[in-house]
């Protein structure tokens, strides 16, 4: 019920924060909400937004339509980012602390949905792009943002890592986490539940967020988590006919829904690995599960075999971003 109200008759508020002197990074910002929320931080006077994106001719595209319709040129850069490939998350991340000098705001916005069962990286698709490569990038630009906020501390905001996930964390058990490995288990194509793959990607990304939250207390980096509600774009267009037909009913236009990525890189530290819906905190609107202690025994299960497939990748990088 609270899902038919909140999609039904709450809209979350148009952003008119002004973004000044900000550096911004949007991952999968040429379709969808990634693409309306870099024009909204365009609009609203940010120094630099990054079109992180896996086609960069769409990306192109993206940058030309958000530059013209914002009247602002110069704006935008687009830049490659594959998450299904952790060469190109580490290139990526390489580049913006080579060549930023500064960084504000990253929103982690791109992601997939499918209920097709294929390997990226050594584990499947949906977890290797929505959970592994996120988390990668978003500790490979830590430092940046550290670095942001030690040098620009009189900045009106701290600066921000807020990860776009999802109420549907709430529909799925996760029976794997149980298994001796949580994420040998999702890999195993013989037992995938691939109608659940993407409600559990967002579950996993809830529990690494309420993990990382209070390590990263005295950072001066704020970190959090945004759900956008059921929205039109692209996201689902391999998910099947349900998904569709609710979108047909019940979905938020694409440039409402990207309105709750600007609350979320515009909330306060308050908002600190706090769960945010329709633009608000709202910790208790994450599931009974992740509440529970079951989920807190899970979410410390995961976070430690996600920091060993992450040493695997890059190594040292869970002791490296814990550093001040």
């Amino acid at each position: 019920m609270s899902f038919l109200y909140s999609q039904l008759f709450i809209r979350p508020p148009y952003p008119t924060k002004s973004f000044t002197d900000r550096v911004v990074i949007v991952t999968g910002s040429n379709v969808g909400l990634g693409f309306e929320a870099a024009r909204h931080f365009a609009r609203l006077n940010a120094a630099k937004v990054i079109l992180a994106v896996r086609n960069t001719s769409a990306g192109e595209k993206a940058k030309q339509s958000i530059e013209s319709s914002t009247g602002r040129s110069g704006v935008c850069e687009v830049w490659q980012l594959d998450l299904a490939s952790y060469d190109s998350v580490k290139a990526f991340a390489a580049r913006a602390s080579s060549e930023l000098p500064r960084l504000d705001i990253v929103v982690e916005n791109a992601g997939i949905a499918t209920h097709s069962f294929s390997l990226a990286e050594g584990h499947e698709s949906t977890i290797t792009v929505n959970v592994i490569s996120t988390v990668l990038l978003g500790l490979l630009l830590l430092p940046k943002l550290k670095q942001t906020a030690k040098e620009f501390p009189g900045s009106a905001a701290s600066p921000h890592l807020s990860i776009v996930t999802s109420e549907v964390h709430a529909w799925t058990g996760m029976p794997e986490w149980k298994a001796q490995n949580t994420f040998t288990a999702l890999d195993d194509e013989k037992t995938a539940n691939m109608q659940e793959r993407y409600p559990t990607s967002k579950l996993l990304e809830v529990l690494v967020v309420r993990e990382l939250a209070p390590k990263l207390a005295d950072s001066g980096v704020i970190l959090n988590m945004l759900n956008p509600g059921l929205c039109h774009s692209q996201l689902a267009r391999n998910a099947g006919w349900g998904l569709w037909l609710l979108k047909l009913l019940l979905a938020r236009s694409t440039e409402v829904g990207s309105r709750t990525l600007l609350a979320a890189a515009a909330a306060g530290a308050e908002s600190h690995g706090a769960y945010m819906t329709d633009g608000k905190e709202d910790n208790e609107a994450v599931s009974a599960f992740v509440r529970s202690e079951e989920g807190e025994k899970a979410q410390n299960k995961v976070w430690n075999e996600l920091g060993e497939i992450l040493e695997n990748i890059q190594p040292g990088i869970i002791s490296s971003f814990l550093l001040k």
